[in-house]
């Protein structure tokens, strides 16, 4: 998993580096393809249930699984990224939020909490632990600032392939509270919305927005459960696990 997760991350620093205003969605996918293949990696995401883009790119309303097309950025808009890659037989997951040349107050602080609710997700990632206590730490943190967390997708396993057992949402469900081992590989990833958590699919049968309109911002990590701290495996600073999530 660790090649692989790395080749995600590394990616996804490229694209986000990338973007900025002008571009159209497709030139940023079509960059994507570019440096997937720069790493000798393959798209996870391109042909997966006939999925026709290499990379996720949803705007401002769009939660997640916008194609790429035509739609230019504009300055001010915010972009979630969502870049999985298949490397030496193992899948690496990571998504990020960013904007697009600047973005104002509401924007930076959705995508704020929206991160520090994943880093707050990661931290319960320990062995004994059970699913529920990733979803709680997410959930509390996001409604308590006002947000809300989309219920109709979740997080997941991921390793050989892309969604594996255990589902792991972004709220609390006792349906789904598989206890945490040593080995497991999962991929936290908060969406959440400005405003309601409802969301609806467009009629390209794979956008899904805000039924409100409200803006919407994404986060995600694959992280390895261990005997102690959880291991991010897409993180491609330098800056210790604790100090992120204190």
């Amino acid at each position: 998993m660790r090649p692989a997760c790395a080749v995600a991350a590394q990616v996804l620093d490229d694209i986000t580096g990338y973007i900025k205003p002008g571009l159209t969605t497709q030139q940023v996918d079509e960059f994507a393809a570019e440096r997937i293949a720069a790493y000798g990696a393959k798209s996870a995401f391109l042909g997966y249930r006939k999925y026709p883009c290499y990379t996720c790119l949803s705007v401002n309303e769009e939660v997640v699984h916008g194609l790429a097309g035509g739609r230019e950025l504009r300055f001010g808009d915010i972009v979630s990224v969502d870049v999985g890659v298949r490397h030496g037989g193992f899948i690496g997951d990571n998504a990020r939020t960013v904007a697009v040349g600047g973005c104002g107050v509401a924007a930076q602080q959705l995508m704020e909490v929206t991160e520090r609710s994943l880093y707050l997700g990661i931290a319960a990632a320990r062995p004994g632990n059970r699913v529920s206590d990733i979803s709680r730490a997410v959930q509390d943190f996001v409604e308590n600032h006002g947000y809300s967390v989309v219920r109709e997708f979740v997080g997941h396993g991921v390793g050989r392939s892309m969604h594996e057992e255990p589902q792991v949402p972004n709220f609390v469900d006792t349906g789904m509270n598989d206890r945490l081992r040593p080995g497991m590989t999962i991929a936290i990833e908060p969406m959440v919305n400005a405003g309601r958590p409802d969301v609806k699919r467009l009629k390209d049968g794979w956008t899904i927005v805000t039924t409100d309109g409200s803006l919407s911002a994404h986060f995600e990590h694959t992280v390895l459960i261990t005997d102690g701290e959880p291991e991010i495996l897409t993180w491609a600073g330098k800056t210790p696990f604790k100090s992120k999530a204190a």
